[in-house]
């Protein structure tokens, strides 16, 4: 099922995310050939161009923001759409609507119902063959099971009538159709079967002759072999798509051809750069800065001014200053590495790097928007060099007030590389004296008790800077993140932990703030038709109320009227007990899931100024100005601040690009994470684990794993001495009832309840597949944690 909410537009189609059903439960209709007919024809590009999508009564339809539901029943509804395609959708008569009933669900019930699984965004792109509008698109698949939160599908009191729909043609295949998987050998067919790894993508069958030589005679040897197949075609005639064999990558469940899987099928480019790239890499070489480039900017080599990043960062990107003034006030100065200078417009180092757009983060490796020599040399501030920046310099006063600010191009010579635990450390320990062994600095050109006073009036600015944002009202909700322990040598996880946000954190997040909010601004007066901005739309009304209704029912009086106002609700709901961070990691998941992705977009397209706000920030303008390096987007704005660009179409553009790369660039990190924390369990486990109820289903509850901060789902069936369970809905709130065989033959059987923010036991073991581990619940020592009492931290 689909949530396809979103305002009345004159042309709207939908980016596409599905759960695939399997093939062998498709309803085949027989054509008038001799093949049967799975699917129907797409319909012509013209004859989409020509459909009048504001009327009413057509079934290519627009429907009202936030309000219906789309069901789209089974693969041939989906018409050979893949996770991430651009479709338009028909609307199906009433009569093939659905009529859902919302009874309470046992264990063994059949009855249909239906179960949220996940949500997710996509901005649709702008194609002018089919004069196709853009707009923010939110969407939820659906399974068998019972709806969850977030459905917004009306109701009667109890039916629930669901509209119907089928995929009638495909705008854009934004899906990359690689995808990871394993072969399957049958002996009487002219092709073999590949199974992907992705439930969602069709088996695919391909031509024997891209098997390896030895595959028919030993297809046994290759049964635990990763391997990449493209979708070449996939006809209405055929349940599975054809494709052909790409790569080999090596065994499944090893890091390498694991990660490389992970990237093909994110269309992550991490081949070598091109010969023609690497000729505009600046010549000869070493490369020192040009006289002539020197006397056009502001020379702030003398200045005191330095770097502060995780401890094994390479690409340097931000620097920071700050110098007391005789009137008591400070300059203050962020200083961006000027990647602008060297990546020439219309170029091919410039396309590559559009085309890439991010630079994507996984556990052991980066794979770089820009060549090595540019990322870790010439751009990135190491200390002791001349480096090219464009800076932000403020006149500020001791509580953040900005006095005066200047942009510009400049030179700098950065003094130190600090680690965040550097900073930490002078953060604590204000009146130490620190010697240049003990931050790992080589004889800085600056004293240390010089770069010392810069950290502390850094923070003490930051801390007042944060203080006044907080008070307009702005909204952050922190994900858990993994951190891991790498073997240098073996590239094995020794371990991980949850990655803790420290002071030192939020000093350069605030200065890294101020500038692109100052950027932003600056762009925009000077380029209101042209600027590259960033939004974040406000979340869908309709999910923020049933999360008011659901938190109402579990007794938690939480305010969602503005983000300031949800911010201070999740400040003072999660107590100061041990699990105070668990509850609020809990919370904070429930909050997030109504909200929507910030966006990069022109200013010249939308012409509402109420839609360039950032909901979060609480601001009316903003822009990514600080990592250019990392970020082809800021490389734009950069090149706006110079005053180089000039078509909006081109920037509108590239800013879809950037959004849909650092989506892509977000779930691969996340994969990656997923990968190492499966490899720390299967090498090290089974891990123990405290774990706390994110939400409830009918056979199975999410937890969130409090030692390792991940996210996992128990099944109710897998757990062991468990007699029977019961589900239970009272409007938004979800319980179920475990009842435990008796621990000696003469004791009873006892009861626990499960609902959120409940505390369980859990152990996390590897599953029979590479890399692939399980939640099971363990035998609680009593009745199971009281829920009443876990939720009196709230009702405080």
């Amino acid at each position: 099922m689909f949530s396809l909410p979103f305002k009345l537009l004159s042309e709207i189609f939908f980016t596409f995310h599905y759960q695939l059903f399997p093939a062998d439960k498709c309803k085949s209709k027989r054509g008038r050939g001799l093949k049967k007919q799975v699917f129907e024809p797409y319909m012509t590009v013209e004859d989409v161009s020509h459909v009048n999508l504001r009327k009413e009564n057509n079934p290519l339809f627009c429907f009202q923001y936030d309000k219906w539901d789309i069901f789209l029943e089974g693969v041939e509804a989906r018409n050979r759409a893949l996770n991430g395609d651009i479709v338009v959708v028909e609307l199906l008569p009433q009569e093939q609507w659905k009529v859902i009933t919302y009874d309470h669900l046992s264990q063994n019930s059949k009855s249909l119902k239906y179960e949220r699984q996940w949500s997710s965004e996509r901005t649709v792109a702008v194609s002018h063959k089919a004069k196709i509008s853009h707009c923010n698109i939110a969407f939820h698949v659906m399974k068998a099971g019972k709806p969850q939160e977030g459905s917004s599908t009306p109701q009667t009191n109890e039916k629930t009538l669901q509209k119907t729909a089928k995929v009638v043609y495909i705008v854009e295949k934004k899906h990359s159709r690689a995808v990871t998987g394993s072969l399957k050998f049958f002996p009487d067919k002219p092709f073999a079967l590949f199974s992907p790894v992705d439930h969602r993508v069709p088996r695919i069958n391909v031509p024997l002759s891209d098997c390896p030589e030895d595959f028919n005679i030993r297809p046994e040897v290759y049964a635990n072999t990763l391997f990449i197949c493209r979708i070449t075609d996939w006809t209405a005639d055929n349940a599975f798509a054809q494709g052909r064999l790409a790569k080999t990558l090596g065994q499944a469940g090893e890091i390498e051809p694991e990660t490389e899987g992970i990237l093909t099928e994110h269309s992550v480019d991490f081949s070598d750069f091109t010969p023609e790239v690497l000729e505009c890499l600046p010549q000869p070489r070493p490369w020192c800065i040009p006289p002539e480039e020197l006397e056009k900017r502001k020379d702030l080599r003398r200045d005191c001014i330095f770097t502060i990043d995780p401890a094994t960062a390479r690409d340097l990107d931000d620097a920071l200053s700050c110098k007391l003034l005789p009137d008591g006030n400070f300059e203050v100065g962020v200083h961006i590495a000027d990647v602008s200078y060297f990546v020439k417009e219309n170029t091919a180092l410039d396309e590559a790097a559009s085309q890439r757009a991010t630079s994507v983060y996984l556990v052991q490796q980066v794979v770089p928007m820009l060549p090595r020599l540019l990322c870790e040399e010439l751009c990135s501030l190491n200390p002791d060099f001349d480096r090219l920046t464009f800076s932000v310099i403020w006149k500020l006063t001791p509580e953040g007030k900005i006095l005066s600010e200047w942009f510009g191009r400049s030179v700098i010579r950065s003094c130190a590389k600090l680690s965040y635990d550097h900073a930490q450390s002078m953060i604590e320990a204000p009146e130490k004296l620190f010697s240049p062994n003990e931050l790992q600095l080589d004889n800085p050109e600056h004293p240390i008790d010089e770069i010392h006073e810069a950290v502390l009036r850094l923070h003490s600015i930051a801390q007042n800077l944060r203080r006044q944002r907080i008070s307009t009202g702005t909204l952050k909700l922190d994900q858990v993140k993994l951190s891991f322990n790498i073997n240098k040598e073996s590239m094995m996880p020794n371990s991980c932990s949850v990655y803790e946000y420290k002071d030192s954190n939020r000093l350069v997040e605030e200065f890294m703030l101020l500038a692109n909010i100052a950027t932003a601004h600056h762009i925009h007066r000077k380029f209101p038709d042209l600027a590259l901005l960033r939004r974040h739309p406000p979340p869908k009304t309709k999910m923020m109320e049933e999360l008011k209704e659901m938190c109402s029912q579990l007794g938690i009086d939480i305010d969602l009227s503005s983000p300031g106002a949800l911010q201070e609700s999740l400040n003072n709901l999660t107590g100061k007990d041990e699990y105070s961070a668990a509850r609020k990691a809990v919370l904070t998941h429930l909050c997030s899931r109504p909200m929507q992705m910030a966006l990069y977009f022109c200013s010249g397209v939308l012409k509402n100024e109420q839609l360039f706000k950032h909901y979060a920030l609480n601001i009316p303008l903003y822009t990514h100005f600080t990592s250019p390096i990392r970020r082809y987007a800021d490389i734009i704005v950069h090149r706006l601040l110079a005053s180089s660009l000039s078509m909006s179409q081109e920037v509108e553009k590239q800013a879809l690009h950037c959004n849909n790369k650092k989506m892509l660039a977000k779930r691969v990190w996340e994969l990656s994470s997923e990968l190492f924390f499966g490899l720390l369990v299967r090498e090290s486990g089974p891990l123990d684990s405290a774990a706390m109820v994110m939400r409830v289903l009918d056979q199975s509850f999410d937890v969130l794993v409090i030692k390792y901060g991940v996210q996992k789902r128990v099944y109710c069936k897998a757990t062991k001495s468990l007699q029977s369970f019961r589900y239970h809905q009272v409007g938004k709130k979800s319980e179920l009832t475990l009842v435990w065989l008796p621990e000696n033959q003469d004791g009873p059987p006892f009861e626990q309840v499960i609902s959120i923010f409940s505390l369980v036991e859990v152990q996390l073991t590897s599953e029979g597949s590479p890399l692939k581990y399980t939640a099971l619940l363990k035998r609680p020592q009593t009745n199971g944690s009281d829920f009443s009492e876990i939720l009196s931290v709230f009702c405080r």
